[in-house]
Formats: C-alpha cells, structure tokens, sequence
C-alpha cells in the first residue's frame, strides 16, 4: 500500500509539472500586455483580458477560413498517406516479395540524403506546377520513408499463418491486406495517423514557401502572419507610420496563438492513446 501511494504521488506530480506549462499559455493568453510586462507570466493573472483573442479574431472570417484549409488538408493527408504509407509497408513486409530488401534500401537512402531546398523549389513550381496550389502542402508530407519503415515493422509482427490461410482460401493480395492486415494494424495505423496528423496541422513553411493567395493559407501561417505584423508593428519604424492602426499586444498574442493553433489537435491524442499502448505491447510475448 505504501509502495502504491508513493507510485501514485509520483505520477500525480509529473502529470502537475507537465500541464503546469500549458497553464501558463493559457493564463498568459488571458493577461493584459502590461501585467506581463511589469510583473511577468503568473499562474492566475489579476485582471482577466481577451486583447491577445481580440487580436487574432480581428478578421474571423479570414481566420475560420484558415481553420477549414487546415482542417481539409489534415484530414484528406492523413487518409490517403495512410493508405500509401500502410500499402508500401505491406509490400515490403511481405517475404515472398522477391525484391523487397532493394526497395527497402532505396527508401531508407533517402533518409540520408537530401535533394536541397532549391531544386526542391524547382521541382515543385517549374515542372509540377503547383505554386499556389493546395497540392503543394497535401502531397510532399503524404508518405515518408521513415513512416514506411515503421509499418514495414509493425507488419511484421503479424503471423505469416494468417496470410497462408487467406491464401488457401483463395483471397489476392489487395483482400489480404485489406481485410486482414488492415484490421490487425490498427496500432501502428494509428500512431502513423498521428505523426502524419502532427505535421499537417503544424505545417506552415510549406505554405510560406507555394502559398501566395490569402484565401488558401493555412491556420498555422496565418497565425505566423499575424504574430510577424505584431512584431514590425512594435518598431520604431511602424511606430511613425500614420497609417498605422493595428496595436496588437505582443506577448499576450504569442499565447493566444499559442492556444488556437495547439487546442484542438491536443484533444486528438486521447482517442488514440489506447493504440500506443496496445503498439508497446503487441509481440512481447511469442507463443
């Protein structure tokens, strides 16, 4: 019982020292520029102020439309890299796949080495032709060799019996994989699913990069945009244009972006935590 409580006081702990940061985003975005300055970030502000949220929705038909950008892009990457992703790492799990350890190489070259930045430009603009085109934001991140690698590993966790069986019955290769390994790799699907989730929502240097047209930015880079005019704003140079009218608080608004771009991709974690688990603990043990 002792043993217990100490167990369960030390989880409670960190579980406090975890959330305790994203406490202060939250107070901070809640706090009015001055009290940050003078007194600093506290973990309940005196007085409650919505300037930083006034700020970012100042245009909230510009930033509901970024939320929708983002919002499509995440969910059509994550469904079709997932497809992609998980199809290549059935391919190359399979051993009766006679060129399997050579495709596997190539994929795995390409995580040592990289093409540049610039003809990466190039390829994208000149021959693709995807400047200012959603394409240049969803196809890029829809399949890595990393993820690939992940699958491949995962899927080969699972018994080869199940797929001689299938066989014996008489089932191709595509109602194998989607009726059977599909079903059986919902862990690692998951956990893909995320990553690839992750970077979708939080990517905003690809549309920095394609993305010219105000309409089709994403949230993460209009919030960038936003948080960049806040700080020319506050120079001395912006401070003597008359025509100046936007005073946006600046460290207030940090957190307040903070809070719309984070909050929420955080509530898809809980949904699938219990994949995670499930993933640390398939193939432990071996009957």
């Amino acid at each position: 019982m002792i043993f217990i409580a100490i167990a369960y006081g030390t989880v409670a702990l960190l579980s406090v020292l975890c959330l305790l940061p994203f406490w202060l985003i939250i107070s901070g975005s809640f706090t009015s520029e001055n009290e940050i300055i003078g007194e600093g970030f506290k973990l309940w502000p005196n007085a409650l102020s919505i300037d930083a949220y006034k700020a970012v929705f100042s245009n909230p038909d510009q930033i509901f439309r970024a939320y929708g950008v983002t919002i499509y892009i995440t969910l059509i990457g994550t469904i079709f890299g997932l497809f992609l992703t998980s199809m290549a790492g059935y391919v190359i799990a399979r051993k009766d796949f006679k060129y399997r350890n050579s495709v596997a190489f190539f994929m795995y070259f390409t995580t040592l080495f990289s093409g540049g930045l610039i003809p990466w430009y190039i390829l994208m603009v000149k021959y693709l032709e995807w400047k200012d085109s959603y394409l240049a934001m969803l196809i890029p991140a829809m399949i890595s060799a990393w993820n690939i690698i992940l699958m491949k590993n995962f899927m080969k966790s699972i018994p080869d019996s199940i797929v001689e069986s299938a066989r014996i019955d008489g089932a191709n290769d595509f109602t194998i994989y989607s009726r059977l390994i599909l079903p059986l790799s919902t862990p690692g699907l998951a956990t893909i699913g995320l990553f690839l989730a992750l970077h979708y929502w939080n990517d905003w240097f690809t549309a920095n990069i394609f993305i010219t047209t105000a309409s089709k930015f994403p949230l993460q880079f209009f919030l960038y945009k936003i948080l960049a005019n806040a700080a020319v704003l506050r120079t001395d140079i912006a401070a003597n244009l008359a025509a100046v009218n936007f005073k946006a608080p600046a460290e207030t608004l940090k957190m307040a972006v903070a809070v719309v771009v984070t909050g929420p991709i955080v509530l898809l974690y809980p949904f699938v935590q219990k994949y995670f688990v499930k993933g640390l603990t398939i193939g432990a043990v071996k009957g």
